[in-house]
């Protein structure tokens, strides 16, 4: 099966482009990764809808990956409680090799096909649960292994890969495959597959959280107060939607510790 992920780049002799040729030509192929998208937003869709279906009735959602994959659901699932406020574990990214291939890669981690089940398994993970497969390539044996055994266990699955017709998708209820083309550097993945990864991933998590009534208008009602950066945000939050007084929005907000709670608050009263 041909790889687009592997296909030589359209470019050559990049060692020898200036500093203003080699950032033109990598934004130029930056810019193709939300046209490959669009193509690929019914899929998206339709893995939206189901999850947010398991999510409704009390369903975890695990992201489970190798290397640049595993390490960018790491990140989506790690923005999910302090933006929206759910509590840690309701969404879970797994990485092949542990916490420790976040920082450093761990040697062939993403080859065993047995431990993304096995490390799924010390979550207690089941059926109300949904699992999305990140693959760049969509064949990485770690992730490939967790689909299957999720299949055969009666879990829902989502595979996200950046070639036609992947090996996860092959395997996963909802697959999203969205080829992205030759990298700029030939087979460095972590660039417009990384990129395109990480644009799904954030309309995933963003659109399940708005449906769950995370939002309200356009505000991040539930997100953590853990800076002042925040609590600004949160007192121009409540002004704005309750027309009321900075001094008198911050005070409440002390108070009442969300600016949800605070807008329930004034409902009442």
């Amino acid at each position: 099966m041909h790889h687009t992920t592997e296909s030589d780049s359209h470019y050559d002799a990049l060692e020898h482009m200036s500093t203003a040729e080699l950032l033109q030509n990598i934004n130029r192929e930056d810019q193709s990764v939300p046209v490959s998208i669009a193509k690929c937003l019914p899929e998206i869709e339709q893995l939206i809808e189901a999850l947010y279906q398991k999510m409704k009735e009390g369903g975890r959602l695990f992201y489970i990956g190798s290397g640049t994959s595993g390490r960018l659901g790491i990140v989506d699932a790690s923005e999910c409680p302090p933006t929206y406020g759910v509590e840690h574990g309701v969404v879970v990214g797994i990485i092949a090799g542990g916490d420790g291939a976040i920082r450093k890669a761990v040697e062939h981690a993403e080859d065993d096909r047995e431990q993304g089940w096995e490390d799924l398994k010390f979550h207690d993970i089941s059926s109300k649960d949904f699992v999305v497969g990140i693959s760049a390539s969509g064949r990485t044996p770690y992730v490939v292994g967790a689909l299957q055994a999720c299949k055969e266990h009666g879990v829902t699955t989502g595979s996200i890969a950046c070639n036609t017709t992947s090996e996860i998708g092959l395997l996963a209820d909802f697959p999203v495959d969205c080829p992205v083309g030759p990298e700029f550097v030939t087979g460095s993945t972590r660039m417009k597959s990384g990129t395109a990864q990480k644009l799904i991933l954030n309309m995933i998590t963003t659109t399940v959280m708005i449906k769950l009534g995370r939002v309200k208008g356009n505000k991040m009602v539930d997100m953590q107060l853990s800076n002042n950066k925040l609590i600004d945000r949160g007192i121009r939050m409540i002004c704005e939607i309750a027309l009321i007084e900075p001094s008198e929005a911050e005070a409440l907000l002390k108070s009442h510790g969300s600016v949800r709670k605070v807008l329930e608050y004034l409902r009442k009263n």
